[in-house]
């Protein structure tokens, strides 16, 4: 059995889960799954997973986890897999996950692997691939130990519309049943760094500018752009180290982990640390006057030439 622990926010689910559940299916090779979702809202939540094609959804109530804190989520979810005894426990690889999922394995005495992109076969067993050395190599990695394993999967990884839907998976309540005084955090509102502050992972469309934008004085350019495709604007690290856009919108190794329907590299040349950010996006358009940039090596579409020509003339398109 495959248990995904699903995430959401006051009854709605982040997409993210519906790629872990994508996952969680893959590896579950015929074998049942199951999807445990807790806090605020998780019974609303619950109702929409069940439509997806698993055996079950578990929505775990209960006063300390009404709102989030690493001790509540590691002792609510620690007593349901008691419970359910999966083999596997696949996880989306978000900023919550990262907070309370190390210390879950660590109470389980259980195995993590963390990051993963995908899933082979060998030796009739699952083996995971994940990025090592910023991205330069993968590696495929199998858990030690006794079951069961946990598995986090990195946003982009799977899309979430491939996670089987069509089924009426059985809802039920289960209560927590967290001792109060075990809770060492006190939850708060969800930090943004900024008051301008955006997830843009959960953007759909993308605009992105790198160096050969040249200055900050030509991010309007971008912006038009983008307000034209609806999209979100963001950027390579040099762009955000030196404060053209604030740093919650860089994407890369060392940003944000982007999986849009349509992402635009503009001036973008794709070293690996941003595209390990970014690969994971449907379609990729990359613009750039270098035509040996590396980004054109995982675009689905190119254009080589002068941006701030070509940006203008797009836009302008897009509009009428």
């Amino acid at each position: 059995m495959v248990v995904v622990i699903a995430e959401q926010r006051n009854g709605t689910v982040n997409r993210a889960s519906w790629e872990a559940i994508a996952a969680g299916q893959q590896l579950a090779a015929g074998s049942p799954v199951n999807v445990v979702v807790a806090g605020a809202g998780s019974e609303q939540a619950a109702k929409e997973l069940a439509a997806a094609d698993v055996a079950g959804v578990i929505a775990v109530t209960g006063g300390p986890v009404e709102h989030y804190t690493a001790d509540g989520w590691i002792a609510a979810h620690a007593t349901v897999v008691a419970s359910v005894t999966p083999q596997w426990i696949v996880l989306p690889h978000t900023y919550q996950t990262r907070d309370f999922a190390p210390a879950l394995a660590a109470k389980l005495d259980r195995a993590l692997v963390t990051d993963c992109t995908g899933i082979k076969t060998a030796d009739g067993k699952p083996a995971f691939t994940r990025p090592v050395y910023q991205g330069k190599l993968a590696a495929d990695v199998r858990p030690l130990g006794e079951a069961p394993w946990l598995v986090t999967f990195q946003i982009g990884a799977f899309r979430g519309d491939q996670a089987k839907r069509g089924g009426s998976a059985n809802v039920r309540t289960m209560d927590a049943g967290v001792d109060p005084s075990a809770v060492r955090q006190t939850p708060e509102e969800p930090f943004q760094e900024a008051r301008q502050a955006v997830d843009l992972s959960e953007a759909e469309r993308i605009v992105a500018v790198g160096r050969g934008i040249k200055g900050p004085e030509h991010l309007p350019l971008a912006r038009a752009l983008a307000e034209a495709l609806h999209a979100e604007v963001a950027a390579s690290r040099p762009i955000c180290d030196n404060g053209w856009l604030p740093m919650e919108r860089q994407i890369g190794s060392s940003g944000q982990t982007v999986a849009p329907k349509l992402y635009v590299a503009v001036g973008i040349s794709g070293a690996i640390q941003h595209v390990v950010g970014m690969k994971g996006a449907r379609t990729i358009v990359a613009i750039n006057k270098d035509a040996e940039a590396p980004i054109f090596e995982v675009a689905d579409y190119g254009y080589v030439g002068d941006l701030f020509e070509f940006l203008p003339a797009l836009t302008a398109e897009l509009k009428k």
